[in-house]
Formats: C-alpha cells, structure tokens, sequence
C-alpha cells in the first residue's frame, strides 16, 4: 500500500509572459512525419512520469515500458490480444492478475487511471509493432530476469524479431527545437515533470509523505526554474484555485483551463494549445488529479487527513487547491520560448 501511495504522490504533486498585437490560436501541429504512430506521442505523455525509459533502476517508480511489452507479448499473441490485455489491466489494475510480479513486489500495483480506451489502443498498437525506447540497464536485467525463471518468458525468436532490442535513449535523443511547436512544448513541461517527480519521490522515501508538502513549498521553483534554464524558456504551473498565490493563472491561462476542463469532462485526449506570436510561442497543457491528488487537494477531513490539512494552512494560508474529484483539470502548464 505504501509503495501505491508513493507512486501516485509523485504523479498528484508534480504540480503543487507581452503579446504581440497579432496572435495566431492552433492546436497542436502534426508531427514532420507523417508516419509517425500517434500511440508514441500519448505514451509519453500518459506513461513515461512512472515509465520513464530514462530513469537509472535505482529511481525509477515503475518498470519502463519495454519491460512491460517483453512480459505481455509471447511468440503466439496477437496484436488484438495485447491491445485487450492492456485494455483489461488498466480498467482493473490487481494484484492477482499482474503479469509482472517483481514489478508489483517493487512498485506495487498501479493505480486505477481514467484513460480513454482510445488513449490505450493507440499505445498498445504502437507498442506492438514498434521498437520502443529502453533503458541502458534493461537488456542485462531483463536476461537475468529469464534466467531466474528459466528463460520462458521472452526467448522465443519471432519474439525477439518482433519486439527488437529496444531503442536505447542515446540513439534517440530529440532535439526540441525542431520538433512542432505543441510537441516542443509538451517536451518541456513532461520533462521539469519528471524532474520535479525524481526529487519528489527521494524525499517521500527518506523523510514520509508529509514531507512532501515541504518538498513542494521549498523545491517546485527552483527545479522549474533550472528546467526553464535548460530548455531556454518561462516554464510555469498555474491554476485557477491555486495553492500558492504566485501560481494564479491570468485572463488568458483562464479561459485554456476552462478549454481543457470540456476537453476531460467529455472524456477526450487534450491537445497542447499553442498561440504563436512575432517572436514568441506559448504552449499550454493540462495537469489532473488522480485518487491520490486528492490526499491534499481533495476534501478535507474526509479524503484529506487532518496533518495534511493543518500543515497546508501554515505552508499556504491562502489555499485554494482543495475540494477536487478524481479525473479534473487543477491547472495548466504554460510554457513561454522563441520561435
């Protein structure tokens, strides 16, 4: 259970620029390759937080998604097989179905998330029939693995045809700045996300959930801002019931919240907004809550226990982040770079 909580805390808080006169509103542009699978693109976004094929073994929160396609797909499933069991999992994640059982022993089982079933279909089938990013580490410990159950999982060669070796990270490294304005910016903001989570998830683990909340007041500016360095931007969490005041999203940032709220509320896949300018571009992308937000964002006394609540008032006395249900939009990223 405790593993559980981890792992969504890491996922509940990692959230905690002068116009031109002509602006230019568009969703988020196609990729420069027209074949590239769109499965790829929504498994960044939904699965690398906790599937990162970046992160080293020992701060990962998950197993990375290569490992989980090695243990689904055997030398007789099908693509619709897969797609189904993907489907069948993530609708009812449960210890006595889990196909990987070092994965739930480690991370413990993962929690219940409202992806539309569309969302998941594209990323098994990408899955399937694509190599997928792994980490450096993967290759050794997945054989290790085969042999403590004596190589049946994964050894087939069709399987091995099928699935590859992988990509490893350093044979595709991305560089932003040619990538579509809506993808350059979603890459921004999904990587001060896994920053911020990495930090996150080594103060849950030394010092207990509470501390997290001190975590966010003391850390969540400086990552951002070292990520901002990095990337050469304004990268900014804003909210229209924010927890910290400065976090107050503007007229603008306003009315995108209440965009990507219809967006979730009618179950579908949020695009980034992206509003060109002369010089500029803005990216706008939103955060939401899971069961696990709602620990300090949900309803006090109730799916809020009375420590978080009291050590909120005297971190942020003009809260405003509570009273939110599972599945809704608790604020945007808004991400400011030249064109």
């Amino acid at each position: 259970m405790k593993k559980t909580i981890l792992l969504l805390l890491v996922l509940s808080l990692v959230f905690s620029c002068k116009d031109s006169k002509k602006t230019n509103y568009v969703s988020v542009e196609k990729p420069e390759n027209g074949q590239e699978h769109p499965g790829k693109k929504l498994m960044e976004i939904n699965c690398y937080v906790c599937h990162s094929p970046t992160a080293s073994q020992e701060d990962r929160i998950g197993p990375p998604m290569i490992g989980i396609k090695r243990h689904y797909i055997t030398d007789n499933t099908t693509k619709s097989e897969f797609i189904e069991a993907m489907q069948a999992w993530i609708k009812n994640p449960n210890n006595k179905d889990a196909k990987m059982r070092g994965a739930v022993l480690r991370f413990g089982v993962m929690p219940k998330a409202p992806y539309p079933e569309e969302t998941i279909r594209q990323i098994a089938d990408y899955m399937f029939d694509y190599e997928i990013e792994q980490p450096d580490w993967f290759e050794d410990h997945f054989h290790d693995e085969n042999g403590n159950h004596n190589g049946q999982r994964g050894q087939g060669k069709r399987q091995r045809k099928r699935q590859g070796k992988g990509v490893h990270k350093n044979e595709v490294q991305a560089n932003f700045e040619h990538l579509p304005y809506g993808e350059r910016g979603l890459k921004y903001a999904l990587t001060t996300k896994a920053v911020l989570g990495k930090n996150l998830m080594g103060t849950i683990q030394k010092k207990g959930i509470t501390e997290a909340l001190s975590f966010c007041h003391e850390q969540a500016y400086p990552l951002t801002d070292s990520m901002a360095t990095v990337h050469n931007a304004t990268i900014k969490r804003v909210s229209d019931k924010p927890r910290n005041p400065n976090n107050q999203a503007n007229t603008e940032e306003l009315k995108h919240i209440k965009t990507f709220k219809n967006s979730i509320a009618n179950k579908q896949e949020p695009s980034p907004i992206v509003k060109e300018q002369a010089n500029k571009v803005q990216v706008f992308y939103p955060i939401t809550t899971n069961n696990m937000c709602l620990n300090c964002h949900g309803k006090p006394n109730e799916t809020m226990e009375s420590s978080i609540v009291s050590k909120i008032k005297v971190l942020y006395p003009k809260d405003k982040a509570i009273h939110y249900g599972v599945n809704e939009v608790r604020g945007i990223w808004s991400i400011t770079f030249d064109k």
